[in-house]
């Protein structure tokens, strides 16, 4: 992130909560770099990290960020009410409304992004494989559809630049 850039008090709390979840730039600009290597033979970790800071920069994206882990910190401390309790705890497969929450953010950068986002929700590399590990003690319901979503939207963002100089 620049220096120099002023951010607004939103983007600054989903910045702050990403890293106290274990979650960095970096960890996300690797996934882009996984999603997008094999399209760009000259992809750089520099241009992955650009993405990711420009999809962070964007409001929507922001409050997905905060809604997402607050929801998963209060799944964490048991002060949701059941059902909802039990299903976030549980990341219950037939919930669904993790991966609604990501397609908001998906959705900022185009159709390509489902496809991007739909594979490495299946492939869970990286960073997503940690956020996924159910013995961390960590309630990431939310956080890992959210880390995917923006990576596939960094990717995204990465493959309509390229489509543009092309």
């Amino acid at each position: 992130m620049a220096e120099d850039k002023k951010i607004n008090h939103v983007e600054e709390k989903a910045r702050k909560w990403l890293k106290e979840r274990g979650v960095e730039v970096k960890d996300i600009a690797n996934l882009v770099y996984f999603l997008q290597e094999k399209y760009h033979k000259n992809l750089k970790m520099e241009d992955c990290i650009a993405n990711v800071e420009k999809v962070l920069s964007k409001r929507e994206v922001q409050n997905a960020i905060i809604t997402g882990i607050q929801l998963d910190i209060l799944a964490e401390k048991g002060m949701l009410e059941e059902p909802l309790q039990s299903i976030i705890a549980t990341d219950e497969s037939l919930y669904g409304v993790d991966e609604i929450l990501a397609f908001s953010i998906v959705n900022v950068y185009g159709s390509i992004g489902f496809t991007n986002y739909g594979y490495i929700d299946k492939q869970k590399p990286g960073i997503l494989a940690y956020l996924n590990d159910k013995s961390t003690g960590k309630c990431n319901t939310f956080l890992d559809d959210i880390v995917g979503a923006i990576a596939a939207a960094a990717s995204s963002r990465l493959a309509h630049a390229a489509a543009n100089v092309e």
